[in-house]
C-alpha cells in the first residue's frame, strides 16, 4: 500500500509539470519518479533541517528544486514511445509531438528537389511552425552546434544523434530566451542520454508492404559505474532506404485531377491507357507561328516515340501542312496540347519519373560517449562526445532549354524544320541530384560541485560540423555555347568552353533522343559534370552559472540561480565552382557565404515562494528571470520572464507565464553572398502566356486579372515573343537587418483526480514575434505580387522589374530578393493532455491523448501588407493530435496509438473558391485534405534472460497521402507533400534487444 501511494503521488507530480503521458509509459521514469517523491519535503521541514533534500534541475530553469512542478508546460517523449510506434530517428520522433505537428517540418524527403535550410537530407524541427532557427535544441542540457550543409545551416541535425542513446526528450512549450538565450523564441527541446549499468545490443527492421523505404538498424550500448564515476558508449549505424517514386502508385503520373460541375471528371483521357492524362513535366517542342498557317494557338510538337499516333490514324504535324510557310518536320512529329482532345495525346509519362527520390537514401553511422568522475565529495568532473558521419543520396530530372537565345528559335535552324514558326525545345535529363556527406563531432567537458548547499556548474562545449555536397550540374558555358552554334548555324571547330574547360561537341538541340534524356556519350560528357561545395560551422559555448537558496520565507525558500556565457560562431560555405562562377545553367550561383559572431550574456532566474498552506493556495510561487545578452554582429539587448505558479488545492494548479526574447540575425541571414541565378520566365512568371494558362485552369482568374491590368498582352510567351530568363538576385542582410523581438504569454491548468488515475492539463499559449527575418526569393515575390488583392500596391510588386514590351518582350527583368525584416508573425492555441491509468484484474490500462487546437497562426509581410492567416492551411491543420491506449499484463504489454491531422485546404489563394476553367469549360480543382488518421498497433514481450522483442505495424489501414489537384498545391504525382503525411504506406516494424 505504501509503495502505491508513493507511485500514484509520483504520477500526480509528473502530471502536474504538464508533461505528456509518454513520461508515465516508462517503468525507468516511474523509478526516477519516486525518487524524487522520497526526497520532497515541505518548506517547513527544510527550514528546520541542517541538511538540504537532494535537487533536481529540469528544463525551462536553472534552479535546482526538491519538485518537478514547473510554471511552464513541459511534454516528456520517452525511447520507449518510439519503440511502440517504429520509430528510429530523433527527427521522426519529436514530428509526432503536437507541438511540431501543426507544421509542416524539414524531413530528408522535403529536401530531395528543394533547396532547404541544412541541404539534403537534413532534418530539423520547427517548434509551433516558426523555424528550426527560433527552437533551442539541448543535449543534456548544453547548446548542439548547427549541423548539415549549405551557406544556411543554423540548427541541429537531428540525423546526428542515435535515437538509442536516449533516455527521454523534455520539450519546453514556451519561449525561453531569458534563460538559453535567442534562439528559444518558440521553445526547447531538451535530449537527456542514458546513464546506467545495463548493456544492450538492439536490431531495428522496418519493412514496408510494397518494396522501397526499408530501414534498419544496429545499436551497441555499454554503460559502466565505478567507485568513484561511470561511463555509456553508443555506437550506432541506420540504415534509410531510398523510396523511389515508382514504387507507390499514389506517387504516379500527376493527373489534373479536375471535376465538371455534374462532379464527374474533366480530365482528358490517354487514348494510350483510355485513363486520364498524365500531366507531369512536359518536353518536346513548344511552338508558336509566325504566319504558318496550320498551328494551332498554343500547340506543341510531340515526337511518336512509341509509334501510337502513327498507327491509330493522327495526322502528323506534315499531314496538316498544305500552304508554302506551313510548318514541316522530320517524320514522326505530331501536334499536341492545343485543346482538351489533343491534351491527352502529349504523351509525359516519361521513365525518368519513377527514378526521382521520394524518400532519398541515407546512411548515418553515431559513436556516443559519456561519463563522469568524482573527484572528491564536493566536485564532479563529466565529458560527453559525439561523432555522427551522414551520407545522402538523392536523383530527379529536370528540363533544360533554350533559354538563352531568348527562348524561342528560328524553326527553319533545326535539322529537318521549316515554315514561318518558331521553336522552343524543352529536354528533360535525368542529370540532377546530389551525394551529400556531413561529419559531425560535440564534445563537452565540465565541473559541477557544491559549495555548502548552492551548486554551480562550469562547461565548455565545442562542435564542429564539416559537410560536403556534392551536385550534378548542367554547364552554363557549354548549353550556352551549344545554342549559339544553333543560332549561326555553325558547327563546333575546337572551342573550349571557359570555365569547364570542354571541347565543343555538335549538340542536336531539337533531336528527339536528347529531348527525351537520351544524349550520346560525347554530348553527355559537354554538356553535364559535377561540383563539390564545403560548409564548415563551429561552434564552441562557455557557460558558468550557480544555484542555491538565499534566504527562508514563510512559505519556504527563496531561491535564484545565476550565471554567465560566452559563445563564439563560424561559418564558412564555400560553394563548388560553377555555382561560385554562374556557370551552373537554371540553377543559383552562390558566392562564399562566412563569418562570425561572438555573443556573451549574464542572466539571473530567482524562484519566491508567495504562499504556502492557505485557504485556496496550497502553495503559490513566483518565478522571473533576466538575461543580458550581446552580440558582436547586433548589439546588446535585455530579455525578460515572469511565471506564477498557483497550487490551489492538492488537485488543482494554476499556472501562468509572460516572457519576452529576441533573435539576433542568424550567420547565414547576415553573410550569404550575393547570389545570383537566371530563372527561365516559365518558372518566375505568372504571366507568361497567362491566357492559355488560364484557359488550361493552370492560374487562377485573379492572377489572370491582375497580368491584364498590368498591361501584358494575352498573346505575351507565345509565337514571336521573347521570354530571355529573370535575373534573380538573393544577398544577406548585413548592415540592414535588426534582431527580432517576441513576447511569448501562457495561461493554464492542471486537474488531477483524487485517486490519481486520471489527469487533464490544459495550457493557452500565444507568441508575438516582430520584425521576423524572411527570405524572399523570385518566384515567390512575383507570384505574391500577382496573387494579391491589392496589386498593385502590395509592396512586394516594388521587388521586381519588368521589360517594357520591346521586341513583344514583356518578361521580368530582375528580382531582388534576400533577408529582410518583415513586421509580425504570430501563433496561439491551447493544447491539451489527457492521461488515464489504473489497474485491473485483466492488467494494467493507459491511455493518453495529447491534442493542439491552433486559433491563429498569422504573418503580415510588411506594416501595410494584408495579414495572412495560416491555420487551416495545408501544413497548418487547426487541429493535430495523438491518441495512445497500452494494456500490460507481467511480460506482455500491447500498444495502438493514433495520429492525426485535421482538415485543412488552400483555397484563400484561389479567391475562396475551388472554381476555374480548362479549356474554356467551367470545372473545380482539389486543393483540400481531408481529415488524416494514422494507426499504429504494436506488441511487446519479454522472453527473460535479457531478451526483449517489439513487434507491430505502422500505418495499420495503409492511409494514403490526400490526393490534390498539382497546379494548386505542393504534391508529387497526386499525392499532397507535406511533413504530416505518411508516404511510405504500411509497414511491419521489429525492435529485438538482448540485455546483458
Amino acid at each position: 500500500m505504501a509503495e502505491k501511494s508513493i507511485l500514484a503521488r509520483s504520477i500526480k507530480q509528473i502530471l502536474l509539470a504538464g508533461v505528456s503521458s509518454a513520461m508515465i509509459a516508462s517503468p525507468t521514469l516511474y523509478a526516477q519518479s519516486v525518487e524524487r517523491d522520497n526526497v520532497e519535503q515541505t518548506a517547513a521541514e527544510t527550514t528546520t533541517n541542517t541538511e538540504q533534500p537532494e535537487r533536481i534541475q529540469v528544463t525551462g530553469s536553472r534552479i535546482r528544486t526538491d519538485s518537478f512542478a514547473s510554471a511552464t508546460p513541459i511534454d516528456l517523449i520517452s525511447i520507449e514511445e518510439a519503440e511502440a510506434q517504429g520509430i528510429t530517428t530523433l527527427g521522426e520522433l519529436l514530428r509526432t509531438s503536437t507541438v511540431a505537428a501543426g507544421s509542416s517540418q524539414i524531413t530528408s524527403a522535403l529536401s530531395v528537389g528543394y533547396v532547404t535550410s541544412g541541404g539534403a537530407g537534413a532534418e530539423t524541427v520547427s517548434m509551433r511552425g516558426l523555424g528550426a532557427n527560433r527552437t533551442l535544441v539541448l543535449l543534456n542540457g548544453r547548446r548542439a552546434g548547427p549541423a548539415g550543409t549549405r551557406g544556411q545551416v543554423s540548427a541541429f541535425d537531428m540525423n546526428a544523434l542515435p535515437i538509442s542513446a536516449i533516455q527521454r526528450v523534455e520539450v519546453l512549450k514556451d519561449g525561453a530566451s531569458s534563460l538559453y538565450g535567442s534562439d528559444a523564441v518558440a521553445g526547447v527541446i531538451n535530449i537527456i542520454t542514458k546513464k546506467g549499468d545495463d548493456k544492450s545490443v538492439t536490431v531495428d527492421l522496418s519493412q514496408p508492404f510494397e518494396s522501397g523505404g526499408e530501414k534498419q538498424r544496429v545499436n551497441i550500448s555499454i554503460g559502466e559505474s565505478f567507485d568513484r564515476g561511470s561511463i555509456r558508449v553508443v555506437a550506432d549505424y541506420n540504415v534509410q532506404q531510398e523510396l523511389q517514386r515508382g514504387d507507390r502508385d499514389y506517387f504516379g503520373c500527376s493527373e489534373r485531377l479536375l471535376y465538371n460541375e455534374d462532379g464527374s471528371r474533366a480530365d482528358p483521357i490517354d487514348p494510350r491507357t483510355g485513363d486520364y492524362h498524365c500531366a507531369d513535366t512536359s518536353y518536346g517542342m513548344f511552338m508558336g507561328a509566325t504566319g504558318a498557317g496550320n498551328m494551332p494557338t498554343g500547340v506543341r510538337g510531340a515526337y511518336d516515340y512509341d509509334g501510337f499516333l502513327g498507327a491509330n490514324g493522327y495526322d502528323s504535324i506534315n499531314d496538316t501542312a498544305t500552304a508554302p510557310g506551313d510548318l514541316r518536320t522530320p517524320e514522326g512529329w505530331y501536334p499536341v496540347g492545343y485543346n482538351k482532345e489533343t491534351d491527352g495525346l502529349y504523351n509525359l509519362n516519361h521513365p525518368f519519373r519513377d527514378l526521382e527520390s521520394m524518400v532519398p537514401e541515407t546512411r548515418v553511422a553515431s559513436l556516443f560517449v559519456q561519463g563522469d568522475y568524482t573527484f572528491n565529495d564536493r566536485i564532479t568532473g563529466y565529458a560527453e562526445f559525439l561523432y555522427s558521419g551522414r551520407d545522402t543520396e538523392t536523383h530527379g530530372y529536370r528540363q533544360f532549354w533554350t533559354a538563352d537565345l531568348g527562348g524561342y528559335v528560328d524553326a527553319n535552324l533545326f535539322d529537318g524544320w521549316s515554315g514561318d514558326a518558331v521553336l522552343q525545345p524543352v529536354h528533360l535529363t535525368d542529370h540532377y541530384g546530389s551525394d551529400t556527406s556531413v561529419d559531425y563531432t560535440r564534445g563537452v567537458l565540465g565541473l559541477e560541485g557544491d559549495i555548502g548547499f548552492w551548486h554551480w556548474d562550469v562547461s565548455y562545449q565545442h562542435s564542429y560540423n564539416k559537410g560536403e555536397y556534392k551536385n550534378k550540374v548542367i554547364y552554363a558555358d557549354s548549353w550556352i555555347m551549344a545554342q549559339e552554334h544553333l543560332a549561326n548555324g555553325t558547327t563546333c571547330s575546337g572551342e573550349v568552353t571557359e570555365i569547364s574547360g570542354k571541347t565543343c561537341v555538335d549538340v542536336p538541340i531539337g533531336s528527339p533522343e536528347l529531348l527525351y534524356g537520351n544524349p550520346s556519350a560525347d554530348v553527355r560528357d559537354f554538356l553535364f559534370g559535377s561540383e563539390t561545395g564545403e560548409t564548415i560551422y563551429k561552434q564552441q559555448t562557455l557557460e558558468a552559472y550557480i544555484t542555491g537558496d538565499l534566504f527562508a520565507l514563510p512559505a519556504g525558500m527563496v531561491s535564484t540561480a545565476v550565471g554567465v556565457s560566452f559563445q563564439r560562431d563560424e561559418l564558412d560555405d564555400t560553394p563548388g565552382l560553377h555555382s561560385r562562377t554562374g556557370n551552373s545553367w537554371g540553377l543559383s550561383s552562390a558566392g562564399r557565404t562566412a563569418g562570425s559572431q561572438n555573443t556573451r550574456a549574464i542572466f539571473g532566474e530567482v524562484k519566491v515562494p508567495v504562499l504556502a498552506g492557505a485557504f485556496l493556495a496550497e502553495r503559490i510561487d513566483f518565478t522571473g528571470s533576466f538575461r543580458w545578452t550581446d552580440v558582436s554582429t547586433y548589439g546588446s539587448d535585455t530579455t525578460f520572464k515572469v511565471g506564477l505558479n498557483w497550487e490551489v488545492t492538492d488537485d488543482f494548479r494554476i499556472r501562468a507565464s509572460r516572457g519576452t526574447s529576441f533573435r539576433s540575425p542568424a550567420l547565414y541571414e547576415l553573410y550569404l553572398a550575393g547570389q545570383t541565378g537566371f530563372g527561365g520566365q516559365l518558372s518566375v512568371d505568372p504571366c507568361y502566356n497567362w491566357s492559355d494558362e488560364f484557359d488550361a485552369g493552370n492560374i487562377s482568374q485573379t492572377i489572370a486579372d491582375n497580368c491584364a491590368a498590368d498591361g501584358i498582352p494575352a498573346s505575351y510567351g507565345q509565337a514571336g515573343t521573347s521570354s530571355s530568363s529573370a535575373l534573380l538576385v538573393t544577398s544577406g542582410g548585413e548592415g540592414n537587418l535588426q534582431a527580432e523581438t517576441s513576447v511569448a504569454e501562457g495561461l493554464g491548468f492542471v486537474w488531477t483526480s483524487p485517486e490519481d488515475t486520471l489527469a487533464i492539463s490544459v495550457d493557452y499559449y500565444d507568441v508575438d514575434i516582430s520584425n521576423q527575418v524572411r527570405n524572399l526569393g523570385g518566384a515567390s515575390i512575383v507570384n505574391a505580387c500577382y496573387r494579391s488583392d491589392d496589386f498593385p500596391n502590395d509592396p512586394l510588386c516594388n521587388l521586381f522589374t519588368r521589360r517594357d514590351g520591346t521586341n513583344g518582350d514583356y518578361g521580368i527583368d530582375q528580382v531582388n530578393g534576400g533577408y529582410v525584416n518583415v513586421a509580425t508573425e504570430a501563433t496561439r492555441g491551447v493544447d491539451f493532455n489527457i492521461t488515464y491509468q489504473d489497474d485491473f484484474d485483466f492488467g494494467t490500462l493507459r491511455v493518453s491523448l495529447e491534442h493542439t487546437a491552433q486559433i491563429d497562426h498569422t504573418y503580415q509581410l510588411f506594416a501595410d501588407s494584408e495579414v495572412d492567416q495560416y491555420i487551416d492551411e495545408i501544413g497548418y491543420p487547426k487541429h493535430v493530435g495523438n491518441l495512445s491506449a497500452t494494456w500490460s499484463r507481467e511480460d506482455w504489454s500491447l500498444t495502438w496509438t493514433t495520429r492525426y491531422v485535421g482538415k485543412t485546404n488552400d483555397y484563400e489563394y484561389y479567391g475562396d473558391t475551388n472554381e476555374t476553367t480548362y479549356r474554356g469549360e467551367p470545372v473545380t480543382f482539389v486543393a483540400d485534405t481531408p481529415r488524416v488518421f494514422y494507426h499504429t498497433l504494436s506488441g511487446n514481450y519479454d522472453f527473460g534472460s535479457g531478451l526483449n522483442m517489439t513487434l507491430g505495424v505502422a500505418n495499420v489501414f495503409d492511409k494514403e497521402p490526400p490526393q490534390v489537384s498539382p497546379s494548386y498545391v505542393r504534391a508529387v504525382g497526386n499525392s499532397t507533400l507535406y511533413s504530416q503525411y505518411d508516404n511510405l504506406g504500411r509497414r511491419l516494424f521489429a525492435n529485438l534487444t538482448y540485455n546483458f
